[in-house]
Order: structure tokens, then C-alpha cells, then sequence
């Protein structure tokens, strides 16, 4: 695995978890949980592409639209749901991050962090921002909420959520001095 929130959400999820993971993309953290954490669940892809390479990947995975929310699954069903670098492609956040914890334990979750000095000192030069985490241009973005630190924690305040930990990275190393300013990647566990 490459990204630096995959080994940070790996490290959070106990062994022997039932792991649900929303956006999973090709399954490549589910396989990894598996052979790690043997920790087993479903991922949800609505992409044809991505379903199929999970297959090709061996993991359980269901295409379904994350903005319709999460009824499919009852209350408590997961030890952990995961949503990692996909909150900012979802346009009813509110309400994807109270299913996800009314669905699991606890929740993981990872974006850009908009807030990074980067992304601001593009914004003061007339333009989007641009990097590592932030890819695309304005123009073919999937991105449709982009979001700093302080913004999510806010949004966990407002829901009541608890933040139980917190990583803030740059490069793949932890950032502990100001993280909203220098860290360009946030992971967080949290729960109801």
C-alpha cells in the first residue's frame, strides 16, 4: 500500500474487526485488513471498473451509491466504517457520517487537508489548488467538498461525534505542529 492514511487507517482497525469500507475503490485496503488485521466486511464502489477489480482482488464488495446513505445495513453491524480520501466526492456528508456511525462501532475517516499552506498560497495566487492530494484540476474534479481540519471537526462537533484519534500527515510523515497549516493529509477515528 502507498498512501500514508491506508498504514495509519490499518494500525486503527483491531484484529478480527467487521470492517465496511465506503468508496473502496479496487479493495486494496479490505485485501491488506485481511491479511494483516483478519479483519473481514464488504466494500462499497459504485464504479463498474472498481467492482470488477475488486473481484479480481477476491473481496466482498457491493455498487452502491454512498449518497443514498447506508439502509441497507442495520444499526451496529460494522466494528468499523471507513471512508478514505472519498468524503470530499460526497455531496450529502452530513448525512453519509451519521449512517456510517449508526452502521459501525467506529468510523475512519481520511481527506485533503484544504486548509495546507499549499492549497492556501494557491488560492491567494487567483487558483485552485493543486498537489498530491488534490490532483485535479477545477474544471474535472470529482472533488465537491473540500474541507480543513478545523471544518471537520466542527462538523464531528456538530453531530456529537468524538474524536478518539487524530493523524495529520505531509509526505507521509506525522505533522504535530500546526497541523491544519502543514499537514496536507488527515485521518481520523471516531465514534458516536
Amino acid at each position: 500500500m502507498t498512501r500514508p492514511d491506508l498504514e495509519t487507517i490499518a494500525k486503527w482497525v483491531a484484529p478480527g474487526s467487521r470492517v465496511l469500507d465506503l468508496g473502496c475503490g479496487d479493495g486494496s485496503l479490505l485485501r491488506h485488513l485481511w491479511e494483516g488485521n483478519q479483519a473481514h466486511g464488504y466494500g462499497v464502489e459504485i464504479d463498474d471498473a472498481e467492482v470488477l477489480a475488486c473481484f479480481r482482488n477476491d473481496v466482498n464488495v457491493l455498487q452502491l451509491d454512498l449518497e443514498s446513505g447506508l439502509a441497507l445495513f442495520q444499526d451496529g453491524s460494522f466494528d468499523c466504517v471507513i471512508l478514505s480520501e472519498t468524503l470530499q466526492t460526497i455531496h450529502r456528508i452530513e448525512l453519509l457520517t451519521r449512517e456510517m456511525l449508526r452502521v459501525g462501532k467506529e468510523a475512519i475517516v481520511s481527506f485533503p487537508n484544504f486548509g495546507h499552506w499549499q492549497a492556501r498560497l494557491q488560492v491567494l495566487a487567483g487558483r485552485m489548488p493543486v498537489s498530491a492530494e488534490l490532483p485535479h484540476q477545477w474544471y474535472n474534479t470529482p472533488n465537491v467538498h473540500l474541507c480543513t481540519l478545523a471544518d471537520f471537526e466542527d462538523l464531528c462537533a456538530k453531530l456529537g461525534a468524538k474524536i478518539r484519534e487524530r493523524a495529520v500527515l505531509s509526505r507521509g510523515r506525522p505533522v504535530s505542529v500546526l497541523p491544519n497549516l502543514l499537514g496536507s493529509l488527515a485521518v481520523y477515528r471516531i465514534t458516536a
